[in-house]
């Protein structure tokens, strides 16, 4: 079964992100007909991409078993390292991503799901994203080096057909803040160390120099000696004085996301991301993503 598309829709430039709660009292079924059917009109009429993501537990409640990944768990504790360093646990009950080629779009289409969600939900955070110099993030390097390439991806966010929630996956969402002023001023060569790679070319490290604290080595998960991979879809937000990274990144296995925010709070060895110095996390959620088919079993059927 396929995933929603609006996953591996590369290049858009505008982005945006809105998290609700339920309201007391709320059927969360009548919430997913609402969201089922806006996907489905935005993804296909409107020129723009609309994904939904729902909150694990609440997902596991409403929809049939077939339906719903096994283990996959909302974020509920806060992740906290050895040091101290803390990744704070904001699970909200529904996510919705939109991109498009422009800010009018995502406005327009933006406004359109908060008011037909209407007083079934609480908007509790809204972000508006954008591409950084097409490829980079706000620390000047490219993002995402190590994404899999669009023929591989489908393998390492998919779950597979045969088991249960076939052909949805799990996103994790977070805010990370920059301390641009500080990252700056630490010059190239210490950048280059923190993250792993040369700031020009994303040319990564040689093992026997890069840092055990370097970013790419606390982010690169192996098991068995085979790198598990995440497909990472992160933009910027904010302005000139308040600014970051919208971590967007999805994977079938849940685990390997979690691995990766453990080690880069240095949970295993006492290792902390050295990027972690100068980011600093704000929000952080799981959700699955349904597969196309999951949840169009919540859209009323179409009129004759």
């Amino acid at each position: 079964m396929p995933t929603q598309p609006g996953v591996f829709a590369l290049g858009t430039t505008d982005h945006g992100y809105l998290e609700f709660d339920l309201r007391p009292g709320t059927d969360a079924r009548d919430v997913l007909v609402v969201a089922a059917t806006l996907v489905d009109r935005l993804s296909t009429t409107s020129g723009v991409n609309a994904v939904v993501g729902v909150r694990p537990s609440l997902w596991a409640r409403i929809a049939p078993a077939d339906d719903v990944p096994g283990g996959v768990t909302d974020w509920t504790d806060d992740i906290v390292g050895p040091d101290g360093f803390t990744m704070p646990a904001t699970q909200q009950d529904l996510w919705f991503w939109i991109s498009a080629g422009d800010r009018t779009a995502v406005f327009d289409t933006g406004r359109s799901v908060i008011a037909e969600l209407g007083d079934r939900v609480e908007l509790v955070r809204e972000t508006t994203g954008w591409l950084y110099m097409h490829d980079r993030d706000l620390t000047g390097f490219i993002d995402g080096t190590e994404n899999p390439s669009q023929l591989e991806a489908g393998d390492v966010v998919t779950l597979p057909d045969g088991r249960p929630g076939a052909g949805s996956t799990v996103v994790l969402h977070q805010l990370w803040a920059h301390d641009t002023a500080r990252w700056e001023a630490q010059g190239v060569d210490a950048q280059e160390r923190a993250m792993g790679r040369t700031k020009a070319d994303s040319t990564e490290m040689d093992d026997d120099v890069k840092p055990a604290s370097a970013h790419i080595a606390r982010t690169v998960i192996e098991v068995d000696g085979e790198e598990q991979h995440i497909f990472r879809r992160n933009v910027a937000y904010g302005g000139i004085t308040d600014h970051g990274t919208v971590f967007v990144g999805f994977a079938w296995d849940q685990w390997r996301l979690t691995e990766m925010l453990r080690r880069m709070a240095g949970i295993p060895d006492g290792i902390r991301d050295e990027l972690t110095r100068y980011t600093t996390p704000l929000t952080g959620a799981y959700y699955v993503v349904p597969s196309v088919a999951a949840l169009a079993r919540f859209a009323p059927p179409d009129e004759d």
